[in-house]
């Protein structure tokens, strides 16, 4: 499963969970909760998690 990884407006990156935690050199739980609404409310502008759709 892949994800698109945002910050604001701006892609960061496209990969899968564990692809990105590396890249952003943090744990994959953590990549994890940027996808969670709790985290988007808190910050509007920071970091968020998009799960791409298979065509």
């Amino acid at each position: 499963m892949e994800y698109a990884l945002y910050k604001g407006e701006e892609l960061i990156s496209i990969g899968t969970i564990d692809e990105l935690a590396k890249l952003r050199g943090v744990k994959p739980a953590t990549i994890k909760f940027y996808g969670m609404p709790s985290h988007a409310k808190r910050n509007r502008n920071g970091l968020r998690l998009v799960k791409l759709e298979d065509d």
